[in-house]
């Protein structure tokens, strides 16, 4: 019951995101194509009850232009929340597609996502609560499990389809960064945790690609981009400081971040379609990866 009348304010969200203005009889109108329907119309006041239910969920203002009596989303952009909130509908929006789809299930193909429903209601409630989080660790690095990890959840982060984790870890005092697929035995712990004042997730990213971070400053690097590989990075930026310019052919881009992990990894799956020109300690880094590649095919 609870997940009908959930799927039934996405797709009031979604049908108007997508079309823009519609009046309450075309609303209707589509109402009655969706399997939400089961073929009944949809009356004024179970509209207005949903209208209302949206803005409370989603902050997302339905509003009516009176000249017209069309209903629209007000626009609302720039705040983390309204990021979160178009994400949820986004994310709900396309289950309720495939829901309505299931005709067409063997012609939709999906990627396997490493499961976190277990652990992220229990992260997310412990943050909810302000309360640190205990689990053991098994990182692909080290040949040996941490048993008894205890951090203070700050924030989760979604990276390459993998939910993260990004707290300060009370005994070393330092922000570190756990991959929920590789937690085992979690629990919300006693222990009660604050905030730090000002903390913003983004801000801490800000200078990052990825997951991963470092101690190292942020450094101008300047790729040559391939003009097939350049449209890629066009339409998916690698970082919010991306700027391109021409040159011989071939497009510059260029950026300013920190040489993490995650980087040198995204860089080197470009493969010979780009070329780090600067900073030379990345490019040494990368010409070192890729003779050690190299070696493994003579």
């Amino acid at each position: 019951m609870i997940r009908n009348t959930v799927n039934k304010y996405v797709w009031l969200v979604d049908t108007l995101r997508r079309y823009g203005r519609l009046s309450h009889e075309r609303i209707d109108e589509l109402w009655l194509q969706s399997s939400l329907s089961e073929g009944k119309p949809l009356p004024r006041r179970t509209f207005f009850a949903l209208r209302n239910a949206i803005e409370e969920m989603f902050g997302v203002d339905i509003v009516c232009d009176k000249t017209t009596r069309e209903f629209y989303i007000e626009q609302q952009r720039g705040s983390d929340a309204t990021s979160l909130h178009e994400w949820l509908v986004d994310s709900m929006a396309l289950s309720g597609m495939l829901t309505d789809s299931r005709d067409l299930a063997d012609r939709i193909v999906l990627e396997p996502v490493p499961s976190a429903r277990g652990h992220l209601p229990v992260i997310i409630d412990a943050m909810k609560r302000d309360r640190c989080i205990r689990f053991a660790y098994r990182s692909y690095t080290r040949s040996v499990g941490t048993d008894g990890v205890l951090i203070e959840p700050y924030f989760v982060k979604i990276f390459k389809q993998k939910w993260y984790v990004i707290g300060m870890h009370v005994a070393d005092q330092r922000i570190k960064t756990y991959a929920l697929d590789r937690m085992r035995d979690l629990m919300i712990d006693q222990r009660e945790f604050t905030m730090p004042e000002g903390f913003d997730p983004n801000r801490f990213f800000a200078n990052y690609f990825g997951i991963t971070t470092s101690r190292g400053e942020p450094r101008d690097i300047v790729l040559r981009v391939e003009p097939t590989q350049a449209k890629y990075l066009r339409a998916l930026p690698l970082h919010h400081s991306q700027q391109e310019q021409l040159q011989d052919g071939c497009s510059i881009f260029r950026y300013r971040m920190c040489i993490t992990y995650d980087l040198r990894e995204q860089l080197l799956s470009m493969g010979p379609n780009i070329e780090v020109i600067s900073p030379l300690e990345l490019r040494t880094i990368m010409a070192d990866d890729l003779r050690r590649a190299l070696g493994l095919y003579s």
